[in-house]
């Protein structure tokens, strides 16, 4: 069969443009192609399940425009559908003087984006939502909440499959070429080819390699971060109500050390960021010479480490010492012991890196013939799934003129 488009990549960017392309073109036959035994099982499935508000975007920008559209849309795709979510709030918690100016940029990137709800509190009221934690200002987040992005992808491509019957989800099939032809394009997998006649690539921590493989004259590369988790054992969970985050770091792409009460229950104290040497590696230990020599011959990497010595450093001990990481955790919840604390998961962050060590913050989509690369989508990607899916939508009936 030829499909008259073929996804690559089945994490929720994919599920997500899967499900908004088949609703609005129910008689055109799609594929989802995925190399993993199971949907959403790389970033989609390792990241903190976290609903986020709009806080962190700069005004106008498509993470922002995105993350709070798709946020709505998220929201009430999982009432519809019965996916496990709560919409709990969060606390963004301010510890130092040194803290405050930043805490007053994201209180306005939040006001600008339209995070509905948003306030500013005192060291008083943070203890009326979080008992257990200590800071000198912070911000209530209420419409932030916590969800399992697995069920919400596994669901979207369900419902999807269901409109078209001759659409199908191919799973262990892993893409290793693209050969480009005029009408049609054949995207070649460990268990045969597939033919399409238009591509749409969704493939996170693969990004950039099937660009490459599919013509994209890219310069970058994407650069693996591993983020390592601790659970709080029973005795300790009633010192986290929902979720309690500290003023991030503006220098640097991540959030920063957070507590999450994930939708099971558990609380999750995490992740930091580690340079990993292998992309999908989630030990602390894994490696792969192909993604170690691709991140360590690329000018880039090394602009992002001589940047950030003392960051790469600290979080490099702190991976290692489970001393340090409850050290960081005790700057907002002083009380925490050793004891409060079992090894939890751990998930790789992709991002796609500028030859100067830019971190490419917004997300990035490009065009290439009859093929759309999502070349850039981490957090808050998962949140804004479904706005990112309405948009390659909008932008494939254009660029594939589809009816």
């Amino acid at each position: 069969m030829t499909y008259d488009i073929a996804i690559i990549g089945g994490g929720i960017v994919g599920a997500a443009t899967l499900y908004k392309l088949q609703k609005r073109f129910p008689d055109l036959k799609m594929v989802l192609i995925e190399k993993e035994a199971l949907l959403a099982d790389h970033q989609t499935g390792h990241n903190s399940g976290v609903i986020h508000s709009g806080l962190y975007y700069t005004p106008g920008s498509l993470k922002a425009k995105n993350c709070v559209e798709g946020r709505h849309e998220l929201v009430a795709f999982a009432k519809e559908h019965g996916i496990a979510h709560d919409v709990c709030g969060k606390v963004v918690v301010a510890t130092k003087e040194s803290e405050l100016p930043y805490l007053d940029k994201i209180y306005n990137n939040g006001i600008a984006n339209n995070t509905e709800g948003l306030e500013r509190i005192t060291a008083e009221q943070i203890k009326e939502h979080e008992p257990f934690v200590e800071g000198i200002a912070g911000l209530w987040v209420p419409c932030t909440g916590i969800i399992d992005f697995r069920g919400a992808t596994e669901k979207m491509v369900e419902l999807a499959l269901a409109i078209q019957p001759e659409s199908k989800l191919m799973l262990q099939h892993e893409v290793t070429d693209v050969v480009k032809g005029d009408s049609v394009s054949i995207v070649v997998t460990n268990k045969g080819n597939v033919e399409a006649k238009n591509l749409i690539f969704c493939a996170g921590l693969q990004a950039d390699r099937l660009a490459r493989k599919d013509g994209v004259n890219l310069k970058e590369k994407v650069v693996g971060f591993r983020g390592d988790y601790y659970e709080l054992t029973d005795q300790a969970k009633h010192k986290v109500k929902n979720l309690i985050y500290p003023v991030p770091n503006p220098a640097m792409p991540f959030l920063g050390v957070h507590f999450t009460r994930m939708t099971n229950g558990d609380i999750e104290c995490g992740p930091n960021a580690v340079f990993t040497f292998k992309r999908e590696g989630y030990g602390k230990t894994d490696f792969s010479f192909k993604d170690t020599y691709d991140a360590l011959t690329y000018k880039g990497t090394w602009r992002l480490f001589f940047g950030n010595v003392k960051f790469g450093i600290d979080e490099y001990r702190r991976a290692f010492s489970k001393k340090l990481f409850l050290k960081t955790l005790q700057g907002l919840i002083p009380s925490l012991e050793m004891s409060d604390l079992k090894p939890g998961r751990a998930g790789v962050r992709a991002l796609l890196l500028g030859e100067d060590g830019d971190t490419k913050d917004d997300f990035r989509i490009e065009y290439h013939g009859k093929s759309i690369h999502v070349l850039n989508a981490p957090s808050p990607a998962a949140t804004a799934s479904l706005a990112i899916g309405g948009y390659i939508a909008d932008e494939a009936e254009k660029h594939f003129g589809l009816k």
